[in-house]
This record gives C-alpha cells, structure tokens and sequence, in this order.
C-alpha cells in the first residue's frame, strides 16, 4: 500500500515536473517570439495614439479599450486558428506569407519616408468622415473600426512572425505561445498607448500646482515634450519596420536557397565590427540592421511603383462592376 502510494506521489511529482518544464518552453519561446516581433510591436505602439486624436479627453481610454479588446479578437478569434491550421496542414506556407508581410511592412516604412521627404497630398480619410457625420459616437465607431482594421494587419504579422519561431513544435505549444504573445503584446502595446495619450493630461494637471517645484516643471516639460515624443516614437516605428521587413525577406530567401545576399551583409557587417574593438557586438548590429533597413527601402520604392502603375486598372475594374 505504502509502496504504490509512493509510486503514485513519484508519478505525480514527473507529470507536475513535465508541466513545469513545458510552461518554462511555452514561456522562452514566447519571449524570442516576442522579440522577433518588436519592430511591429513599435509601429504599432506609434500608429494607434493617433485614432483618438481630436476627441473629448474623457473618452480617451475608453476607445483605447474599444480597440485593444478588437485587437484581442484579431489575435486570438481568427488568427491564432488560421495559424494552427496554417502551421498542421501547410507549414511550407509559412516563410512565403512572412516575406510577403516583410514587403508589406517595408512598402509601409518606404511610403512613410517619402511622405516626409516628398510631401504629397493624401485623402484625408478621417476628415471625411468626420465632415459627413456629425453625430459623436458614429465618428468614435467609425474610427475604432479604422483601428481594427489597421491592427489586423500588424496582428498578422506579430502572429506569423511568432508561428515562424515554434513551427516544429508541438500544436499544443504552438496555440499557448500563440495565445501567450497575443496577449502580452496586446496588453503591453495598448498600455503604453494608453500612458502615451494621458501624459499630456497629468502633464497639465501638474503645470497647474500653484506653488513652483519641480512637479510643476515636469508637468510643462511633459506638456511640451509630447508633440516631440510622439514624433520620435513614430520615427523608431519606422526605422524598426524597414528593419524587421527587410530581414524577414533576407531570412526568407536564404531558406530558399538564395542565401548569397545575407551572407555578403553578415561579411560586411563583420569587417567593420572588427575595426570597432570592444563595441564590435554593436556596431555589427547595427550595421546588418542598417543595410537590411536600405534592402527594405528598395522593396518598398518597387512597391510603391507598382502599386502606382496597378491602382488606376483596379479603379478601372471597380467602376466596371458599379457600371
């Protein structure tokens, strides 16, 4: 009795020891996921302040809640499914649908630095919106599912970039890294966008003490300094995308074969690492990031051209069909 009950304890003891040891895996390889999908993460971070951009303050964070909880359901209703079936059934889709989301994101970083360089009048989307509907919540919907709509994109991305970093693991594994890094990210991304929108408010709040102090000169300096932050942000945003974009698509095209153009960057990298002594690590970082960030600029101008040249034939289709 005595010694089936130990045996029984001892069998207890490895399953809870097996479990540990799993959610330990589920936990690092959701944190290498995570970092995979950082330049997203930023952009995402850097383009979602801007949805709550003239509204009542009040209503702030609850259109930050409105599109985290939409941003959730992106991830973990429809995503996080399509890539358990996508990850069983055609895992060799895998690294294709990822160069594609490297070319999307360096059409995206690409776009934004023309925009910057060579302003061009764009359609004023919101605007337009707001100018055709007067009605307060209709405008609020409207642009939480503008939101949404934008996340999905970035969503898909984080998702296949977090798929490509477990596709030998288990489905199991798969669904709870999945799961994990949707999570997180979302909760991490909306977070600090909900802190971003709101310091300019405690900023004032503090500008206002009627005594001088420091709180005080912190609440201008905040006040101030966000317009400025928010343009930084943005600019790491972008930078982070050509990165990210451009290395998926290196990545993509070694697993095919065509791994010369990685190697030259990794050899280049390399030789000027060597000239930098104790800061080698980080100079050879920032290098291969750099001449992966212009490869993406490259992709992105070609994008740019094509979507140029293809979008007069699809006006065409389109008033084909109305007509």
């Amino acid at each position: 009795m005595a010694t089936g009950l130990l045996a029984l304890l001892d069998d207890i003891a490895a399953i809870a020891k097996l479990a540990a040891a799993s959610l330990d895996d589920v936990a690092a390889q959701a944190s290498r996921a995570g970092m995979k999908a950082a330049g997203v993460v930023i952009d995402d971070a850097a383009v979602t302040p801007r949805y709550v951009v003239g509204l009542r303050p009040e209503r702030e964070l609850p259109i930050i809640g409105k599109i985290a909880l939409g941003s959730l359901k992106n991830k973990l209703l429809y995503l996080l499914p399509l890539c358990l079936v996508l990850g069983y059934f055609a895992p060799g889709w895998i690294t294709p649908l990822l160069m594609i989301g490297g070319v999307y994101l360096a059409y995206e970083g690409t776009e934004k630095l023309y925009n910057i360089f060579l302003p061009h009048a764009a359609p004023d989307h919101g605007n337009a919106v707001q100018g055709a509907k007067s009605d307060p919540i209709a405008i609020e919907n409207e642009k939480v599912a503008g939101a949404i709509r934008t996340d999905f994109i970035l969503s898909a991305e984080i998702m296949a970039l977090t798929l490509s970093q477990v596709a030998t693991s288990s489905p199991w594994t798969q669904a709870a890294v999945l799961a994990a890094v949707g999570v997180l990210i979302t909760l991490a991304v909306y977070g600090v966008v909900g802190l971003i929108v709101k310091a300019d408010d405690a900023g004032l709040v503090l500008a206002r003490r009627s005594q001088p102090s420091l709180l005080r000169l912190f609440g201008r300096a905040l006040v101030k300094g966000m317009p400025y932050c928010l343009k930084v942000l943005g600019a790491i945003g972008t930078a982070a995308m050509l990165w990210v974009g451009g290395s998926i698509v290196l990545h993509g095209l070694a697993e095919f074969g065509l791994d010369y153009p990685e190697q030259v960057i990794h050899e280049i990298s390399d030789r000027i690492a060597h000239l930098a002594g104790h800061l080698s690590p980080l100079i050879f970082w920032l290098v291969t990031a750099s001449m992966q960030a212009i490869l993406a600029i490259l992709l992105g101008l070609f994008a740019i051209v094509g979507a140029n040249l293809l979008s007069p034939l699809v006006r065409a289709l389109a008033r084909g069909k109305d007509a």
